[in-house]
């Protein structure tokens, strides 16, 4: 069976009241600047502010009817770099929308230059949410070495948003032999593991690893909104026991 997408793609999909998804079409990884034959779907996750802001986390490719779509629901405003390898598209969204203000992750200002990608990141993401947010997501920063990302929770929804934490790929919508790999590394529906890159460094930073995780169980998720494979919308806590618990010493 070849590599499927989420369909429809570059279209608002509601998940509920002031937050959804658009699925996005494949992005290939890319090694050493080569783009390896590594077919995975991509996700937005659009939050919608009380002030009528947007919040758009991870970006996916520029999309015009996305964006007069997006338009409708409110003003484009926070484009969100969780990670330094999730911010190739934000540079498209921010010449369309050049009083958007684009949120940089560690690192990923020279990653993005070394790759010669011109982003200009007007402002920085810290372990406190701010202002422009505050009292409807809350944030936490996931140790994970050179892989470390920012997780968000939606309040309103109660809605966890990862980016490569847990990756949950369904085997289905795989070409091999990278469905093989993917079965083999364990980060496929309905297991869902920690990105294999970040494992290690989880187990070297357990106490930090420890927190950050006491953080998502306390924030009692309803749902589990993921960028790269299927989301989980049930049992979310013991969702994050299993794939989290040894890394908190659970």
């Amino acid at each position: 069976m070849g590599a499927a997408l989420y369909e429809p793609i570059d279209v608002y999909k509601p998940v509920a009241a002031n937050i959804g998804v658009v699925d996005g079409p494949f992005e290939y990884l890319t090694v050493a600047g080569v783009r390896l034959p590594l077919p995975f779907t991509t996700r937005m996750m659009v939050v919608r502010l009380s002030n009528g802001d947007l919040f758009l986390h991870s970006p996916t490719r520029f999309d015009r009817r996305l964006a007069d779509e997006l338009d409708h629901l409110g003003r484009i405003r926070h484009l969100i770099s969780p990670n330094q390898f999730h911010y190739a598209h934000i540079g498209e969204w921010l010449r369309a929308y050049p009083h958007a203000v684009a949120w940089a992750s560690p690192g990923v200002r020279s990653r993005s230059k070394a790759r010669r990608v011109e982003i200009t990141f007007a402002r920085d993401l810290d372990l406190d949410p701010p202002d422009e947010w505050r009292n409807e997501l809350d944030q936490t920063l996931f140790p994970g070495g050179y892989f470390k990302e920012f997780i968000f929770f939606h309040r309103e929804s109660a809605s966890l948003i990862v980016t490569d934490a847990i990756i949950n790929l369904e085997l289905d919508k795989m070409n091999e032999p990278w469905r093989t790999f993917t079965r083999i590394s364990g980060m496929y529906y309905p297991r869902g593991q920690v990105f294999f890159g970040m494992r290690l460094p989880l187990m070297l930073h357990r106490k930090r690893a420890a927190a950050a995780i006491s953080k998502l169980h306390g924030w009692r998720p309803r749902r589990i909104l993921l960028s790269h494979g299927r989301s989980f919308d049930v049992d979310t806590d013991k969702v994050i026991s299993r794939i989290f618990g040894r890394h908190a010493g659970r």
